[in-house]
């Protein structure tokens, strides 16, 4: 069998190529390309045409004017081909989600995004296609909208996009005119005011924003070619977590009455505590203990005790014995104080300084914009003979507004609208400015006042607490008071701000809503800005006839010595027009479940030895109340016999308010561990408030046991923590 080798040597030899072969095969080669892709009939006298019509196939014109043409062709293509080859990695590292006015990219690759920033002013966009019409429906995953007009941007509601914003360093060319009857749109307005081009989408796959999976968080954002930091959203800073502060007070345990039969404390009108307490449950989070403070849970709520006949007597007390709801044996005695309320007419002028935080720290929707809002209202209560100074402070402090007569209330209000927040919080200095400018134009006949709105972060000048409260009781001394504002939560320094309240003889409220700053600055202005007596102290004597123990409920850091009570030096607290005030005490009866053991070497209750007056026997306690008219240094003293004659034998009989003030005592001994309550729970706090509710005109109390059942859910939510 013949090889391979055999049968190709007996083949003839190939006739030499003519001369024109190759010229001529490539020349039909084009021209059945032209005839494919050009079609006669198509195109313009500018069309490019690799063959002469007229021309014959073996002609030297057509021979001439072949290879030109076709290189011309062949760096065509190869442009073309590069650049959808550039387009092609391009959509394939970054998918793009339009917004109103801009362009949004996301991209997974870091450093595919820095190479993106880097080149920009050097590297056209991608080919693009003209957005739909307004009336067109928009591809679902996140097209925004102009402000107002529809769902926000997946970009604007924090869901890992970044925004790109067109500018003269990057702006998408416009959409052509086309022969479909297309026309140039007109130029839509942005943001800045300027004209820009109309939305600039990418379709089908491109308009689909990508898995949660591979989303990144915002962090940069590309800006004239360049990447930038993402631009906080204004007003919604991160709270800062678990550094509120609030004074460390041991809670009152029963003591002996044959050892320690005298109780002494200042009242207390103040109500940050429940405000507080609110804010964190409806977080659905039960507050710290410490920030549970008893006696302003209690006194939160107006109580409609009688009132007194006159200002010259400015108080009237209400006593009541009743059983204990939560121990059997006990009983519950109540102390209740009615202040005279000062008619609108006569009540003084004020000379306000409002002492506003505008630090960093009140950067946040529940801080600077809440107080702005809060003083506000206050401003729209004052009448045209009182004054208002405005003092702000954040690194430094200065005066914002001169004293201004309240009529201009345009001029006071538009100065506290342009308030912002920034810098560092110099409190201190704050403070002595807001001082000395209340008393450079000090009122003799009326009410001079400084309200301090703030979180009380101070970090800049003097945040010793004890040199503050020295500065400020030496202000005391000259007639000018203090009262705090208190707002924000998570670095909310309740410590320092009661003690300052407390020395500057005013009241702490904290504002944790619109509907409190109401309460505070409309519903109870006048008790608020109008004292009608200072210094304010009780004391109660048990007899030891017929009570073995007590212990006061709350007022853990009011607590004062015995011999404080007749020394007029001693500070205390502030009534306003109308409060009430109100004091528990639980006692264990003679012959009940004591406590506290006996001594050996004691000496029982009656032993031979002991004296008490012949109507000892049917009382429980002697109540006495000590207390200062605001022009006055010297005190005067009321008293008042706790006997049988005010005792109820069923806590059911008890009176409304009583019974009330009890349920919250109960809900805040429980919030704080329950360590008097027993077996005490939230659905008997219900029960009691509820069957006690009584006269509700604003609606705290209803809104009261709604917080009882918030605390209920926290709690349970607590319990199913790993």
């Amino acid at each position: 069998m013949a090889s391979e080798h055999d049968i190709l040597a007996r083949l003839p030899e190939a006739p030499a190529p003519e001369p024109d072969a190759r010229e001529a095969a490539i020349a039909t080669a084009l021209e059945r390309f032209e005839e494919k892709n050009f079609p006669r009939g198509q195109g313009n006298a500018h069309d490019l045409r690799l063959t002469q019509q007229t021309a014959s196939a073996n002609s030297p014109s057509r021979r001439s004017s072949l290879m030109p043409r076709a290189r011309q062709l062949i760096a065509a293509s190869l442009v073309v081909l590069m650049a959808g080859s550039a387009t092609w990695l391009y959509v394939n590292e970054t998918s793009l989600v339009p917004t109103s006015n801009q362009i949004v990219f996301e991209t997974s690759d870091k450093s595919r995004q820095d190479q993106i920033g880097a080149t920009q002013a050097n590297v056209s966009p991608p080919p693009v296609v003209q957005s739909p019409s307004p009336q067109s429906p928009l591809p679902q995953g996140g097209l925004s909208q102009a402000p107002g007009q529809g769902p926000l941007s997946q970009a604007q509601s924090g869901q890992g996009y970044a925004p790109f914003a067109p500018s003269q360093d990057f702006r998408p060319p416009p959409p052509a005119n086309r022969a479909e009857g297309g026309t140039n749109k007109p130029k839509a307005e942005s943001r800045t005011g300027q004209t820009s081009e109309p939305n600039i989408v990418m379709r089908d796959r491109l308009a689909q924003p990508v898995a949660p999976a591979a989303r990144v968080a915002p962090a940069e954002q590309f800006a004239g070619g360049r990447i930038a930091p993402a631009p906080e959203q204004p007003g919604t800073p991160g709270e800062p977590v678990g550094r509120d502060k609030f004074p460390s007070a041991t809670e009152n345990a029963f003591k002996i009455v044959r050892e320690a039969p005298v109780s002494t404390f200042s009242i207390d009108v103040d109500t940050a505590s429940y405000s507080f307490t609110r804010a964190s449950l409806n977080r659905s989070v039960l507050p710290q203990p410490a920030a549970v403070r008893v006696e302003e849970l209690i006194n939160y709520f107006p109580y409609a005790y009688p009132a007194p006949a006159s200002a010259s007597e400015p108080f009237h007390t209400t006593v009541a014995v009743f059983p204990s709801p939560w121990s059997e044996g006990r009983k519950i005695v109540q102390i209740g104080i009615k202040g005279y309320a000062v008619q609108p007419a006569t009540r003084p002028r004020a000379n306000l300084v409002f002492l506003i935080d505008t630090s960093g720290s009140m950067n946040a929707p529940n801080r600077l914009p809440l107080v702005k809002q809060s003083l506000a209202l206050l401003v729209d209560q004052l009448e045209a003979k009182d004054r208002v100074a405005i003092v702000t402070y954040a690194g430094h402090a200065g005066t914002a507004l001169e004293p201004t007569a309240a009529s201009e209330k345009a001029k006071i209000l538009g100065v506290i609208e342009r308030l912002d927040a920034h810098g560092s919080t110099a409190g201190a200095e704050g403070i002595r400015q807001a001082y000395k400018l209340a008393e450079q134009n000090f009122d003799p006949d009326g009410v001079n006042r400084v309200i301090l709105a703030t979180d009380g972060d101070f970090n800049v000048g003097i945040t010793d607490k004890n040199e503050l409260k020295g500065f400020i009781e030496r202000q005391r001394g000259k007639g000018i008071f203090l009262s705090i504002l208190g707002f924000g939560m998570g670095n909310y320094n309740d410590a320092l701000m009661q003690a300052l309240a407390q020395n500057g003889n005013g009241a702490a409220a904290y504002i944790d809503t619109l509907n409190e700053a109401r309460k505070v600055l409309v519903d109870e202005a006048t008790s608020t800005l109008i004292p009608i007596a200072k210094d304010v102290k009780i004391q109660a004597e048990f007899n030891p006839a017929t009570v073995a123990e007590y212990r006061l409920i709350g007022y853990e850091t009011r607590l004062l010595n015995r011999d404080d009570f007749n020394n007029d030096k001693v500070d205390a607290g502030d009534v306003g027009s109308g409060q009430t005030v109100t004091a528990l005490y639980e006692i264990v009866p003679v012959g009940g479940p004591r406590v506290v053991g006996d001594l050996r070497y004691s000496q029982p209750s009656g032993a031979a030895g002991t004296t008490a007056p012949a109507a000892a026997a049917n009382e429980y306690a002697f109540v006495k109340i000590r207390y200062k008219l605001p022009k006055s240094d010297v005190s005067t003293l009321i008293s008042t016999p706790v006997d049988r004659a005010s005792e109820h034998p069923r806590f059911e009989e008890a009176p409304t308010e009583a019974r009330f003030a009890t349920s919250v005592a109960a809900f805040g001994e429980i919030l704080r561990g329950g360590r008097y309550t027993g077996s005490f729970t939230y659905d008997d706090v219900l029960r009691i408030a509820s069957a006690a509710r009584g006269d509700d005109q604003f609606g705290y109390r209803n809104e009261f046991i709604q917080l009882v059942r918030s605390a209920k859910t926290a709690s349970a939510m607590r319990a199913l923590r790993p």
